[in-house]
């Protein structure tokens, strides 16, 4: 295997964070007395959710603004007089206590921790992001967390991924791989980077980006072959 620093994208990648942030928002809800019809209000959540994180990376809202901006949005497109930062400071509490992991992140972790360097490069909060490494089983495995919050920027920016190699032992581009399962944000800072990737890819969705990776998997189970293969090439 010609790699030997391996920077993995943590949620929906190592973590199950649609699992865990099911988990978190529906006690969340609870916790503020709303317990009927959460799935649908669930489903609005996440639309939001999203929209304001690709905000976020395109930098036109900032990380502290998202946190509370998503809650108030939903509860005031349903008409609930709910508090949204009681509900972003108790769904960030529950998301540490909620981790679900991605089936085969352990055994890949230990194999890859044996040969080389894992770094974690996240844009998810700060603070969140290392408790939910503890509470996940992960961390001996891990090296280092990078993460958006701590840097100033965001993937694909590449002032993330200089700042994330900076925290490595040792970096060599040819050496370095990205696993991820975002194409918009992984893959294609990969690209701008210059070092390869592994597309993570469950769902075996079509790529109808410009952004490349350099193998593609549908399971934890195949990233290694898939490296070893790349190697031989």
């Amino acid at each position: 295997m010609k790699h030997s620093l391996f920077l993995f994208d943590l949620d929906d990648t190592l973590l199950d964070f649609r699992a865990s942030e099911q988990l978190s928002f529906d006690r969340t809800m609870r916790a503020l007395g709303l317990s009927d019809e959460l799935e649908g209000l669930f489903q609005q959540y996440q639309a939001i959710n999203l929209a304001l994180w690709r905000a976020f990376e395109a930098g036109s809202v900032s990380k502290d603004v998202l946190k509370v901006e998503r809650f108030r949005r939903t509860f005031a497109d349903n008409g609930l007089d709910l508090d949204p930062e009681a509900a972003s400071r108790l769904y960030l509490e529950s998301l540490s206590e909620t981790v679900v992991l991605v089936d085969g992140a352990q055994r890949l972790c230990a194999e890859l921790s044996a040969i080389g360097e894992i770094g974690i490069i996240t844009n998810g909060v700060h603070h969140i992001q290392h408790r939910r490494i503890a509470s996940s089983g992960l961390g001996e495995h891990i090296a280092f967390v990078a993460t958006s919050e701590a840097c100033g920027h965001a993937k694909p920016d590449s002032r993330f991924f200089e700042y994330t190699t900076g925290m490595a032992r040792r970096f060599a581009r040819h050496e370095t791989i990205i696993v991820g399962d975002r194409l918009d944000a992984d893959i294609l800072g990969a690209n701008r980077f210059g070092i390869d990737s592994c597309w993570f890819n469950p769902g075996r969705l079509a790529n109808d980006t410009q952004a490349l990776p350099s193998v593609e998997v549908a399971s934890l189970h195949e990233v290694v072959p898939a490296l070893r293969a790349l190697a031989a090439d």
